[in-house]
């Protein structure tokens, strides 16, 4: 017989600085708290903790929480494992305090990130707990991938993804075919904040971006859409970034150059001759200021993965959006947005120009407004998913119970 109300534990690796902590917390604020007592453990001091005390689930900041996942390149992911074994040393007082409150206290646990897994297989030899594991990622193909996603696979009694691109990731990956969808949640703002009070509200047309840089995610393509744009004349055409803009890692031609020096985006953007179309924010704890501040957003990402939680909650406001990628579901090219290819392919002339008729064409973009918000409406609702992850955690308790039993 399933526990009522069943006691959850939910362990984060972030503290509300990231999409997988921002999603959890929308997913727990419409859970039934008369059938599930939740509980909430964050590897940071953040703003999501203030906001789980506000609705009442109960949380607890733990900075020694080990968390490791793998990378691109298998050098990579072998430091990254050796940096892992030194943390799990040093978080054996966690780790004991972990085994004992989750056979006396909790019924599921559920890890919110996949680079929680090897704390999972850990865990899954010591404890009668039913295991949950929220897929939020897509692994590159290497052998240090392959033995996660069968880890992944192995210690929990339920996978679950944010979009089916997830799940066959790892369904490839472990050659294994499972698992659920529950797409992330977003809410439709009853009143937005106020416009983030750096960013001018003058007549230019405003895009977003929503983070930190990094390769992968295609940043400095911005640059070179501003490059473009101000090339057809639209130098009033103003970017709004959030994050932080530091370059990192060995980055090619003039970029690297800057990285070398200490610079940061913004440097590039004026050796590029475009610095004054761009707000650099830095960090900002409410993005949402950011939202509202702006017209569209853009996310320009060098992997195929047009669906993260900025592009959701882009597409709430309102905001028509610009990514690069191949799937469809929420930003669909010409309704809600513009998708445009992630790889080598990628053309700034291309971005710039639907850019340019965005800007330029006001029933346009209130047309894709609307199909953006009824799209997340839809997909992304509060209720229908915090019910579909409930049902996962019963789900996954049915599984446990009887090799608990046995």
């Amino acid at each position: 017989m399933i526990p009522d109300p069943l006691r959850v534990l939910c362990l984060d690796i972030e503290g509300g600085y990231g999409g997988s902590s921002r999603s959890l917390f929308y997913l727990l604020r419409h859970v039934d708290s008369t059938h599930n007592r939740v509980e909430v453990w964050c590897r940071r001091q953040g703003p999501i903790v203030e906001k789980y005390r506000e609705i009442g689930v109960t949380v607890r900041v733990v900075p020694d929480l080990p968390k490791v996942s793998a990378l691109p390149r298998p050098s990579r992911s072998a430091w990254a494992h050796l940096r892992f074994a030194l943390d799990f040393v040093r978080a054996r007082r966690l780790r004991r305090a972990l085994v004992e409150e989750i056979n006396r206290r909790f019924d599921v646990v559920h890890f919110n990130h996949e680079a929680l897994y090897l704390l999972a297989s850990w865990l899954r030899r010591r404890t009668r707990a039913a295991f949950v594991m929220h897929n939020r990622t897509q692994l590159w193909d290497t052998g240090f991938a392959r033995m996660q996603a069968r880890r992944l696979v192995a210690d929990n009694d339920l996978n679950v993804f944010i979009t089916e691109r997830e799940k066959e990731n790892i369904c490839r990956l472990a050659r294994w075919s499972g698992g659920r969808i529950i797409h992330n949640v977003v809410e439709i703002p009853a009143a937005e904040p106020a416009p983030h009070a750096a960013v001018p509200m003058d007549s230019t047309f405003r895009v977003a971006c929503l983070s930190n840089f990094s390769w992968g995610r295609g940043i400095d393509r911005i640059v070179d859409v501003a490059v473009a744009l101000k090339a057809i004349g639209r130098a009033d055409i103003r970017f709004v970034v959030a994050g932080d803009m530091r370059l990192s890692g060995s980055l090619p031609g003039r970029l690297g150059d800057i990285a070398a020096s200490g610079g940061s985006l913004a440097d590039y953007a004026v050796d590029c001759g475009v610095g004054n179309m761009f707000v650099f924010l830095g960090h900002v704890d409410v993005p949402e200021s950011v939202l509202s501040a702006c017209h569209a957003l853009i996310k320009p990402s060098r992997e195929d993965n047009p669906w993260g939680r900025d592009i959701l909650e882009a597409m709430s406001f309102g905001l028509p959006v610009l990514a690069c990628g191949s799937y469809e579901k929420f930003v669909q090219p010409g309704v809600s947005g513009y998708l445009h290819p992630h790889d080598d392919r990628f053309d700034p002339g291309r971005v710039a120009a639907d850019i340019d008729a965005l800007a330029s064409d006001d029933d346009l973009r209130q047309r894709m407004s609307a199909a953006a918000r009824n799209k997340v409406m839809v997909e992304c609702n509060g209720p229908g998913r915090a019910a579909d992850l409930a049902d996962a955690w019963r789900a996954a308790y049915s599984l446990r119970a009887p090799v608990s039993a046995g």
